[in-house]
């Protein structure tokens, strides 16, 4: 089972301003050979170096970033490293434009979006989940930081029923020990703001919260279902945190996307089973008691440790569910 399953198939909601083409690599290859190199993918490795991976040696022949960044050095090769002047700010959204050549001088010319080393990630727990739709409330996945830090390019991933998996891409975000996110996965209202700044009044769609932090996900499909796996990934692809649920405990989890994140997450010790028998949807939250109800959730216990099992969690009552604050202690 290949770790990066996720990143292949998913639809990527990034948490800024990009366009699909943007979301994308360009690329533009002209040569004399049919080998013509291969861009493969890019990644900040420190806070002042990216690499840029190729199908074989290259020679850049000129880049540039945006925003602009200074560059101290270059080294060439099937993975060209790119060391920078002065580190960068974490997280930040950057766009790479490249021009490279092998030795057949093939060239080829790359446009890429990514994003700024963060050395500085909080630690933060999946705190409460909506994942029912009742205008104008939306479903949503609550946050809890444990760690101050900052969110910048850690991303959410998001898999139920059949829907090819979801990931949002969180920006660069100061954030406080206490301190609630709420992650709103449709954007129905004009009202609705992303709170980036310190000022957390800023949203006034419904279930904003004035004490905690509102982001929206654009557009107005649903991406979760009473059946499904949300999770966290650091810019390492570790996994920060996760939780499963289903409606149909004494199933299996179907052949797809759910069944390779069940066996992603047993893998990485970020979820456990007491039976061990990863493919059985038994271990997962059992979530029927939701049924339709878009005022209940699946909520964490917040008195009590996390044990990435089912036991940490519960369903709330019908009208208990509570974006931006303590979960409701009332049960279904």
């Amino acid at each position: 089972m290949k770790k990066y399953f996720l990143l292949l198939g998913a639809c990527i909601v990034l948490g800024s301003c990009l366009t699909d083409e943007d979301a994308a690599a360009a690329v533009l290859m002209l040569g004399r050979s049919s080998q013509a190199p291969v861009f493969r993918k890019c990644k900040a490795v420190s806070e002042n170096e990216i690499e840029f991976e190729f199908s074989q040696p290259v020679k850049i022949t000129s880049i540039s970033f945006d925003p602009v960044l200074a560059i101290a050095s270059i080294e060439d090769g099937s993975t060209v490293r790119v060391t920078l002047e002065e580190n960068t700010a974490p997280g930040i959204l950057l766009t790479a434009d490249l021009l490279a050549e092998d030795g057949n001088r093939n060239t080829i010319n790359v446009l890429v979006p990514l994003r700024a080393r963060n050395n500085r990630m909080p630690s933060l727990l999946i705190n409460e989940v909506r994942t029912e739709y009742s205008k104008p409330r939306v479903e949503f996945i609550e946050f809890i930081i444990k760690r101050p830090g900052n969110l910048g390019a850690m991303r959410v991933f998001m898999a139920g029923g059949s829907q090819k998996p979801t990931v949002y891409e969180f920006p660069p975000i100061e954030v406080r020990v206490g301190e609630y996110v709420v992650l709103h996965l449709r954007k129905i209202e004009d009202k609705c703001k992303d709170e980036y700044s310190d000022n957390l009044s800023e949203s006034g769609g419904t279930d904003s919260s004035p004490t905690a932090r509102d982001l929206w996900v654009q557009g107005t499909a649903k991406l979760i279902n009473k059946t499904g796996v949300i999770y966290l990934l650091d810019q390492d692809d570790r996994v920060l945190d996760a939780v499963m649920f289903s409606e149909k405990p004494d199933l299996r989890w179907p052949k797809d996307y759910l069944a390779e994140a069940a066996e992603f997450l047993y893998s990485q010790e970020a979820w456990k089973t007491t039976d061990g028998q990863i493919y059985d949807m038994a271990g997962a939250v059992d979530s029927s008691g939701i049924k339709t109800a878009a005022t209940r959730s699946i909520s964490r216990n917040e008195k009590t440790e996390d044990t990435n099992t089912a036991a940490d969690w519960y369903i709330t009552a019908t009208s208990s569910a509570t974006p931006g604050k303590p979960n409701s202690e009332k049960r279904n």
